[in-house]
Formats: C-alpha cells, structure tokens, sequence
C-alpha cells in the first residue's frame, strides 16, 4: 500500500485521480446505504421488528449489513422500486387528467343527474333534492 501512496505523490495528476475516486466510491456508498434504508421502511411484508433488525444490523455492521440485505432481498428490493415508481408514475397522470379536464360545470352535474333519473337509479324526490345541491 505504501508503494500507492508513494507514487501517487510522486505524480500529481495520479494523486488528485485517486481522491476523486475515494470521493466517489464514499458517494456511492452512501447512496447504497440509503437506498437499502429506505427500502427497509417500505417494505410492507416485513414486521416492526424485523425492519428493526435489519436497520441495526445495517447501521452497527455497515458494510456487512448492507452486503447480506443485498445478497437476501436483492430481487424484492428492485421490484418494490419498480413498483413504487410505477405507483407514482399513475398518481401523476391522474393528477395531470383531472387538473386538465378541469371542474365540472353545474350543466355537466344536472345533466348526470338527469341521466341517472332517466334509468331509473334516482327517484324523482332524489333528482329534486341533488338538483338543489347543485344549483346552490
């Protein structure tokens, strides 16, 4: 290892290249922690105290711990990530729809009523009585 820290000295250049890269690889280690915390806490299937166990686990041992969560719940942990951007990916276009249609005007609600009185599903006391919600 001396040898490393020697040349690294010895050429500039070598020696910043080499703390970018212990920078990046801290980054990425955080990153990963983090992604395995989270997905700990949204994993439904798992109790409180099993979610318990795996954050000491996690946090006590690190390296360890999030090398086992990995190599354990792997596939879970990419699905539940799938699912979760899939859950906000409807969210938002549904968000996106109604914002666009807008409110519904008073004639498009009487005109519903109408319809639901028209087949039956509402009697005529029941239209009269909507009808006055609406109109006020």
């Amino acid at each position: 290892m001396a040898g490393y820290v020697e040349l690294a000295y010895d050429y500039p250049v070598l020696g910043v290249f080499l703390s970018v890269l212990w920078f990046f690889l801290w980054v990425l280690w955080l990153v990963v922690l983090f992604r395995v915390i989270i997905d700990i806490f949204r994993d439904r299937k798992l109790s409180g105290w099993v979610k318990a166990g795996w954050l000491l686990f996690v946090l006590i041992v690190p390296f360890l711990g999030v090398l086992v969560y990995v190599i354990a719940r792997g596939r879970g942990m990419g699905e539940r990530e799938v699912k979760h951007i899939q859950e906000q990916q409807q969210a938002f276009e549904t968000y996106v729809r109604d914002t666009a249609r807008g409110p519904k005007s008073s004639a498009d609600e009487l005109t519903a009523l109408s319809d639901l009185r028209s087949k039956g599903v509402l009697s005529d006391a029941e239209f009269e009585r909507a009808k006055e919600k609406v109109l006020h």
